[in-house]
């Protein structure tokens, strides 16, 4: 009891010397118990010892040791917690707890080498420093404070095996997921035709495509095939959201769109079945938009119906132009929607690009967008380059733009030019 009045007074201000005495909801402790390392000792001896010293107080954040510091003193945890993080970068997750009651610093007190762990206050503390004669010459000399020391050391390293254990579990873990994120990431880039050009045995129509996702696996897509010998089908569509659960919606959306394509001539119609399709047990509420369209290659006829996506651009005669769209909403929250298409021709030459918002909406630090107009003088100054060539550029100057290669949103890029006959 009298020395957590000394350290209660010594934290309070108060000299350690005068006979005031603190209230009594302050003695509860009778004992040292409480402190591991002078559990069941002489308590008279240890207050004689450093009933004097000053206390250390830290606030939350605030560093006590850091890795490769020299360090020869023994700190003791009188009140909060501290926490010890082996790899130095201070993640929650990779933290050894130090709560009030126990001591650290006593390994490298021990064998004189550099501190390995970076020790920090979690919450705000009172930390009691023993410097190394104190510890070794006087406090060692008391019956069972050594005897509390092994035992406190043995717990030690009982826990901090514990946690590398379980650290190299998480590693292992980490590492199966990244190849299986890896494996999911073969598999969804496989499901989009990234051959560029998509279609070169062709002589009437050049088609071209580009995605690219913000993380390992995107929830963008898009599409383009052959329903007929002359009639094309594509399309270019953004899930919400990111990651796997989009990656996963995007897979279902394609595979279903392609059945669909095949048997429904009409835009509009394969939209209203996709919607009604994803709709069903999409407990997650996760949608897509969609712009897509049927070209004829021989008319030039395009028949398209867009459901909350973007509006393509087009390039006619050196002019870039936004193609007008019908009202739609995203797919997949709602079934029972009605969508309508609407008609255009594309002339030889003409050049049709679609896109998702991770193009146009790609961002600077200071939050500035590359914006729809910035796209469409890009893609005007530079439309009779091979499309892919176009599409990497697009890629580039918004890379430029951005002063970043990664990228906050996924970024789809399909383009569509019928050749001059």
């Amino acid at each position: 009891m009298q020395f957590q009045r000394a350290i209660e007074r010594r934290i309070a201000g108060i000299p350690i010397g005068t006979e005031q005495r603190l209230a009594p909801a302050d003695r509860r402790h009778q004992s040292l118990s409480w402190l591991s390392l002078f559990r069941n000792v002489d308590e008279s001896a240890v207050i004689e010892t450093i009933g004097d010293l000053e206390v250390i107080d830290l606030m939350p954040d605030d560093v006590l040791l850091r890795p490769g510091d020299a360090n020869d003193t023994v700190y003791v945890v009188l009140s909060g917690g501290l926490a010890a993080y082996l790899d130095s970068g201070g993640k929650p997750g990779d933290a050894i707890a130090i709560p009030a009651g126990e001591c650290l610093g006593e390994l490298s007190a021990i064998d004189g080498k550099p501190v390995s762990a970076l020790v920090k206050a979690t919450v705000p503390s009172r930390v009691l420093p023993l410097s190394e004669h104190l510890f070794w010459t006087r406090l060692m000399a008391i019956p069972g404070v050594a005897r509390n020391l092994m035992a406190l050391l043995a717990a030690r390293m009982r826990r901090d095996g514990e946690v590398m254990l379980e650290g190299q579990r998480r590693k292992i873990e980490l590492e199966h997921l990244r190849q299986e994120l890896d494996v999911a990431r073969q598999l969804q880039l496989g499901m989009l035709p990234l051959r560029n050009p998509m279609f070169p045995e062709r002589q009437d129509v050049d088609v071209a495509g580009l995605m690219e996702a913000a993380s390992v696996v995107g929830g963008d897509l898009f599409d383009a095939f052959f329903v007929a010998p002359q009639r094309l089908f594509f399309c270019v569509g953004d899930v919400s959201g990111h990651g796997i659960p989009a990656a996963m919606f995007m897979a279902r959306a394609v595979s279903l769109m392609r059945v669909a394509a095949f048997s429904l001539p009409q835009p509009a119609e394969l939209i209203e079945r996709l919607n009604d399709q994803l709709c069903v047990g999409n407990d997650a509420n996760m949608f897509v938009t969609l712009f897509c369209g049927m070209l004829d290659i021989e008319t030039g006829n395009l028949t398209y119906a867009n459901a909350g996506h973007l509006p393509p651009v087009v390039v006619h005669a050196g002019r870039c132009e936004a193609l007008p769209l019908p009202k739609g909403t995203a797919i997949g929250v709602l079934s029972g929607i009605r969508y309508r298409s609407m008609d255009t021709v594309l002339l030889p030459g003409d050049l049709l690009l679609c896109y998702t918002d991770g193009v146009t909406e790609a961002q600077t630090l200071a939050g500035e967008e590359f914006t729809e107009p910035a796209l469409a003088r890009l893609v005007e100054a530079h439309a009779t380059l091979p499309l892919e060539n176009l599409l990497a550029m697009v890629r580039a100057e918004v890379r430029h733009f951005t002063k970043t290669s990664e990228l906050a949103d996924d970024c789809t890029l399909i383009a569509v030019r019928r050749r001059p006959q």
